[in-house]
């Protein structure tokens, strides 16, 4: 099985918000979870160390996420209602993931540079025992750049680890975003200014239109899509969150990837939730939609990735039925051979083309 590597998933949030435990296996989880809570809030858990060794999920893009005040849900714990109280809850994920990595050194990495990518792709492929698993490599991903409080902080937050920033996820004080459409303010232009200056990798999901289009042109850094679908196939979705084909173009010709999500409501305009269940199934093929999409606008496999979101605000009740974990996404590569790609191709899609992204942009 070729390896994956996924470009977004919340898990400190999760650890945190629900006292989820990524050591475990999903089926765990679940049984704990049960009559509690947390499936209704944020579905049935998707992901664990167990699943990752299954499905050779070898990288994730380990998110930094606080939820702005003003767009707080019922469940949400970790909210920011300003920059200050932002600054110190991303702080706070930071130490999660320190803390998960020093108490788990045989299931988790940082990787902050490509020795360390190199290090875990080498465990991953080498002659390691199987029954031994493999360390799972953790890229800090900061969603929404409100915990940022000014550009003199980014030598602090690289210092740190942080290297892949979202300006946006609803508007920030630097960027339009979902639901609250608008370019980059002064404040984010003076941001990325000061990004390239140390090399962080600009992540265009969340962005509005006008933002990211901005940001193609601006930003002098590598850029890319940790995890946004094709607004070209959701026709009449009234949302900002789905990537134009003019953006999706504008990554292919900046060399970035673009992570697709394999859920239900980004797959179909008018789909919802209901009461805990599959309300109207998506198949995967919907998700490879999107997936081929990319692909054909760039002429080719080499920008398309794997970006599930797995366990971000949904779980197993939101995502196509041929999926049950994050380990079923292996799927995916066969779907695409079946489209006529071919296997290196589609090796590229679950990880190849994030592979490359990360050994050419990450620090040696």
């Amino acid at each position: 099985m070729p390896l994956i590597i996924d470009s977004h998933q919340d898990i400190a949030w999760n650890m945190l918000t629900y006292g989820r435990d990524y050591t475990r296996s999903v089926h765990v989880t679940r049984r704990l979870e049960a009559g509690t809570t947390t499936p209704e809030h944020n579905g049935d858990c998707l992901a664990g160390w167990p699943e990752y060794q299954r499905g050779q999920v070898a990288v994730v893009f380990a998110t930094l996420f606080v939820t702005p005040a003003r767009w707080k849900e019922i469940g949400d714990t970790i909210v920011y209602a300003d920059y200050a109280t932002a600054q110190r809850l991303y702080r706070d994920q930071v130490t999660v993931y320190r803390k998960l990595v020093d108490s788990h050194p045989d299931k988790f990495r940082l990787i902050c540079s490509t020795k360390d990518l190199d290090a875990v792709i080498e465990h991953w492929s080498g002659p390691a025992r199987t029954e031994e698993g493999h360390p799972v490599g953790l890229v800090y991903l900061m969603e929404g750049a409100d915990g940022i409080r000014s550009p003199h902080e980014l030598g602090e937050w690289y210092e740190m680890g942080l290297r892949i920033i979202g300006l946006a996820w609803a508007g920030t004080r630097y960027s339009g975003g979902t639901s609250e459409p608008g370019p980059l303010t002064d404040e984010g232009r003076q941001l990325v200014s000061a990004m390239a200056d140390y090399n962080f990798i600009l992540d265009l999901s969340h962005m509005d239109d006008a933002a990211a289009l901005e940001s193609l042109d601006r930003y002098e850094g590598p850029v890319m899509a940790t995890h946004a679908n094709c607004a070209a196939l959701m026709p009449g979705a009234a949302t900002n969150r789905h990537l134009p084909d003019r953006v999706i173009r504008g990554l292919i010709e900046r060399d970035g990837v673009i992570g697709l999500i394999p859920l239900n409501t980004f797959l179909k305009v008018g789909w919802l939730r209901k009461n805990g269940s599959r309300r109207e199934e998506v198949p995967l093929d919907a998700f490879i939609a999107h997936i081929d999409h990319v692909c054909q606008l760039a002429g080719n496999a080499d920008h398309a990735g794997i970006g599930s979101d797995f366990d971000g605000g949904f779980g197993l009740q939101s995502i196509p039925p041929e999926l049950d974990t994050i380990a079923d996404l292996q799927l995916v590569a066969s779907k695409l051979i079946e489209r006529g790609y071919s296997e290196a191709e589609a090796a590229n899609v679950l990880g190849g083309n994030w592979l490359r992204f990360l050994q050419k942009h990450l620090p040696a």
